[in-house]
């Protein structure tokens, strides 16, 4: 089944992100905690789509360590919800539920050099090009929780 196995929020914008087990999504402002849905992210100041919620697969990051020999923690990627059995890629331009909330894939997250900077791991990057994840638009208020299921 696939599923929501992680969830992370950071208040400041170069900040560790903490694991939490549920938080709540609002539409046009992002999750409840996070940098971005207090305007203090890094892009909070860049308008567009795709800001409210990042996502990312389990599986991408045990690639890493399985292809590169990386370990990265999930919330080292800085992508605040990490699924398992869903491929993120293909909800691109499609609406999908995590739980209560609906949302809609914008684009993908392809990894950046802040990324290898904060982790201190420059080959992070190579590892996470088109598997670094997808950016989302949250539809509707809820809340979402470790082991809700992804619907597509």
């Amino acid at each position: 089944m696939p599923q929501v196995v992680s969830i992370h929020v950071t208040e400041q914008p170069r900040a560790p992100l903490r694991e939490v087990p549920s938080v709540r999504a609002l539409p046009g402002r992002g999750l409840e905690g996070d940098r971005y849905f207090l305007a203090t992210g890094s892009f909070s100041g860049q308008p567009g789509t795709g800001r409210d919620v990042t996502l990312i697969e389990v599986e991408a990051i045990e690639a890493l360590e399985r292809e590169l020999g990386l370990r990265i923690a999930p919330g080292e990627t800085r992508r605040n919800l990490v699924t398992r059995g869903v491929a993120l890629n293909h909800l691109v331009d499609r609406e999908f539920t995590l739980g209560e909330v609906r949302l809609r894939g914008m684009r993908l997250c392809e990894p950046c050099k802040g990324l290898a900077e904060r982790t201190g791991k420059p080959s992070i990057l190579p590892g996470l090009i088109h598997r670094g994840g997808l950016r989302c638009d949250i539809l509707s208020e809820g809340v979402i929780r470790v082991g809700d299921e992804v619907e597509i």
